[in-house]
């Protein structure tokens, strides 16, 4: 007898932290470009695609958006959630929605919880396990509104102690990879049958009974190995019929009771590792699977209705550390040289896993004891403070702030005590985050993930010695990195890659009144803005000029977010150059002293020689300054695009100049099939890029009416007659942007020239040959559509004139409006005469 099968796709969505440790933002990353960052793209790709997974009929055009979480099993990484919380609010309500509407169809949510920051769990101590799954429950709880059921065990790393954590704190079931079991049983029968190859049946849950106390147990589903690596590294999702179709290969005849197909891969998969991956899990989640007979569950569902009937014994792995999936030697790819690597040249070597790992461990130990001795005044108990914190660090209100003080302070604490209190918590919070697991994943240790993790590790340093710690902290630390040896001649040891990329990134308050003077410098502040975590409030400013010389002189309250720790500070700028600013800060004394300086450096400002001034700012304000080389690279860029901004335009003339005075050898060259010199061609490229950039942003103050479209026109017969391969990518993210903006405006409230604006749009990329992203786009219209097809009244309300251009517009974003059954009748708006 063939038994019904079942079926559930499992996407564990995360990526590696990557905030500067300081901001609590993201920096720019150029290798993302065109987007912000990292995190921005994979959003664009992956994330927001698969809340609305577009589902295509047999000529490619949009029939459907389809919430892929509403049918797969998920989970989030916190720190990944908390980004799109905050990035990109519709696809984090398209997340909720999906939890919530698989409650109601099925009595079961699909999303699980994870542990916090992607620790290796059995590398952790117990103490270390005990607050990672707390918080991973809290932050679910935080999101999802109700307890989990499920926890993913960061790399399916896991050991006995490791189970032993999750089980007391409330966690049903785990998934792992096959090769992590040793032996199955029936839960009535003594012995044990080996399947330590990775031959056990995935189709069942299991039962794992805890080896200190047999009377406690969690269940654990294991994933379809073979088809888990085909679809993450094969070609499965090239097609959904494919996709099933090896799916399908799983299912046996005659099995006992319920059979569950299941695989578990990264979420990323569907969309950023695989282009349109979530259009073929759509199709298969949504179509493909019903038609061959297969139910969607989750595994919570599946679990209550075949509860285990099989007991299983996981691998110990070496000393006890227990197994994952990534590596095949248990857990040594986050300890040591063991061969299981990323990319990178073949003669790499990972021995700076080890030394790296000892000098972390060593720090978190001495941070741990620096910890423990600086709370015993603060707090009852230090540890459990750490596992409730947090719920601050999920919401930093003062309501969530006095009830957690209620409950640990051993007192009610000064706002000296608060502050040192908040260090001490965000000491411990960094101390984890450095060991987030993609620090060791690689090849190299002077990888962007390793870089990270040494940053949290310096971050938990300075606010070690700002609490109290030993100065020496650190440069014993970075003795114990000098192990760690590089591949990379250059970088010579993880000390080395420390002093050059982590110490630079370190932000004090005293850097946040130095960032905020330059740039104050040439915009004006508010009384009170908010840079990436602090708060700046300038108190008093006064900017000066002569000749040449500009000084900016001021008072600035620096409050960070997190710790509120606070100062007040006298700040000083001068620019003496096109590229040369002398910044300098200072504590705040008193008003006395303000005046003194002001009049100082301000005072004969007329008469007094630059290096004279200097000279006083020094004497005033000490040594520590800043230029243009000390500000983040988001200010750096924004302050050498302001000031390059003249002498940028000045080179494009004489490329222009260049252009039109060589126009007829470029007629000859043409004429005679002969390539245009590489000068000449550098200057035409250039020029023509530059006007065709200029006209696209003249258009748009017309709604890019392609009727005003003479000059584009123009430009571009001149670039193909002389094959000019002109620059496009500012005109097609601007592009982009501004199609993204009139659909969300279209969505609040439809227009005729709002829709007639986005069709010329589409026109214009068209005619100037450049792809433009329409992905939020169609997002929004498709709502658009849903919406009047769901409801008509919404339909009635809309002008007359504006449901046809709608479908105009749908159809020229490969909307097939046709699937909506949208009638266009005069009817609808009541004007039927």
């Amino acid at each position: 007898m063939t038994t019904k099968p079942y079926l559930c796709i499992h996407g564990h969505f995360y990526q590696p932290p990557r905030e500067n440790a300081w901001l609590e933002s993201i920096e720019i990353q150029d290798s993302a470009s065109p987007f912000h960052d990292w995190n921005e793209r994979i959003d664009r790709e992956c994330y927001e695609p698969n809340g609305l997974a577009r589902v295509l009929d047999e000529k490619g055009k949009i029939i459907d958006m389809a919430n892929n979480y509403e049918r797969m099993s998920f989970n989030f990484g916190p720190t990944l959630i908390k980004w799109i919380k905050d990035k990109d609010p519709f696809t984090y309500q398209q997340i909720l929605q999906a939890d919530r509407i698989s409650i109601e169809e099925r009595g079961f949510g699909n999303a699980i919880a994870q542990a916090y920051n992607h620790m290796i769990m059995p590398l952790a101590n117990r103490r270390d396990k005990v607050t990672q799954v707390r918080w991973g429950i809290e932050d679910f709880k935080h999101h999802f509104k109700r307890n989990p059921d499920a926890m993913w065990l960061p790399e399916t790393a896991c050991n006995e102690e490791t189970l032993e954590v999750l089980v007391e704190e409330g966690i049903r079931f785990i998934i792992l990879e096959p090769h992590q079991a040793e032996a199955v049983r029936p839960l009535d029968q003594k012995d044990w049958h080996d399947v330590s190859s990775g031959q056990i049946d995935p189709k069942i849950p299991y039962r794992c009974f805890l080896k200190k106390d047999s009377t406690r147990f969690i269940d654990i589903f294991f994933y379809d190995g073979p088809i888990s690596k085909e679809t993450s590294f094969g070609n499965l999702l090239y097609d959904a019929k494919h996709f099933m179709d090896a799916l399908t290969r799983a299912k046996v005849d005659h099995h006992d009771g319920p059979q569950l197909i299941h695989i578990s891969v990264d979420g990323e998969t569907f969309g950023h590792h695989k282009a349109f991956g979530d259009r073929a899990l759509a199709y298969l989640q949504f179509a493909e699977a019903k038609q061959r007979g297969y139910e969607l569950v989750n595994y919570s569902q599946f679990l209550e209705m075949r509860p285990p009937k099989d007991e299983v014994r996981l691998k110990l792995g070496e000393n006890g550390e227990g197994t994952s999936w990534s590596c095949a030697h248990g857990v040594k790819r986050w300890k040591e040289h063991c061969g299981c690597r990323g990319d990178g040249p073949g003669d790499w070597t990972q021995h700076w896993r080890k030394p790296l790992r000892e000098a972390l461990d060593w720090l978190r130990d001495n941070l741990a004891q620096h910890y423990e001795d600086k709370c015993k005044s603060v707090f009852k108990d230090a540890w459990e403070a750490r596992n409730d914190y947090v719920h601050v660090i999920l919401n930093r209100s003062e309501e969530t702030v006095h009830e957690f003080f209620e409950k640990h302070a051993t007192h009610i604490l000064t706002d000296g005590e608060v502050t040192q209190s908040y260090n001490l918590l965000e000491l411990q919070r960094n101390a984890m985050l450095m060991y987030t697991s993609c620090g060791w994943f690689f090849s190299e240790i002077s990888g962007i993930e390793t870089v990270q993790i040494m940053q949290y590790a310096a971050r938990a340093i300075q606010l070690a010695v700002e609490t109290g710690a030993r100065p020496s902290l650190e440069e014993e630390f970075l003795a114990l990195l000098t192990e760690a040896k590089s591949n990379v001649k250059d970088y010579k040891d993880g000390r080395t890659i420390y002093e050059r990329f982590v110490k630079p990134a370190k932000i004090t308050l005293y850097d946040v009144a130095g960032h905020h003077a330059i740039r104050s410098m040439f915009e004006d502040a508010g009384e009170t803005e908010h840079w990436h975590c602090f708060s700046v409030q300038t108190l008093h400013q006064r900017k000066e000029s002569y000749g040449n010389l500009r000084v900016n002189f001021g008072r600035v309250y620096i409050r960070s977010v997190i710790t509120r720790e606070e100062k007040d500070l006298l700040f000083v700028v001068t620019q003496f150059g096109p590229f040369d600013f002398h910044c300098a800060v200072k504590e705040f004394e008193d008003g006395h002293q303000m005046d003194r300086f002001e009049k100082e450096l301000l005072g004969d400002l007329h008469s007094i020689q630059i290096v004279e001034l200097i000279r006083r700012i020094d004497a005033l304000f000490g040594s520590r300054f800043y230029a243009l080389k000390d500000l983040i690279i988001e200010e750096r860029l924004k302050m050498i695009t302001l000031l390059t901004r003249g002498a940028l335009q000045k080179i494009g003339q004489t490329y222009e100049h260049i252009f039109e005075e060589s126009r007829r050898i470029n007629e000859v060259y043409r004429t005679i099939h002969l390539p245009i010199p590489e000068d000449i061609r550098y200057a035409m490229t250039h020029t023509l890029s530059k006007r065709l950039h200029n006209a696209v942003m003249k258009l748009s103050k017309h709604q890019f009416n392609m009727k005003k479209a003479i000059a584009i026109t123009r430009i571009m017969e001149m670039a193909n007659s002389f094959q000019a391969n002109m620059d496009k990518t500012e005109i097609s993210v601007y592009l982009t942007k501004r199609l993204d903006a009139q659909t969300q405006k279209i969505l609040l409230n439809p227009k005729e020239d709002t829709v007639s604006e986005c069709i010329n749009i589409l026109k214009l990329a068209k005619k100037i040959e450049t792809a433009i992203d329409l992905r939020h786009a169609q997002k929004n219209l498709f709502q658009v559509l849903r919406a009047w097809r769901e409801d008509q009244a919404i339909l009635r309300s809309v002008p007359a004139s504006v449901p046809q251009k709608v479908v105009d517009l749908a159809t020229a974003l490969d909307i097939n409006p046709k699937a909506f059954k949208i009638e266009i009748k005069e009817e609808l708006h009541g004007r039927t005469g």
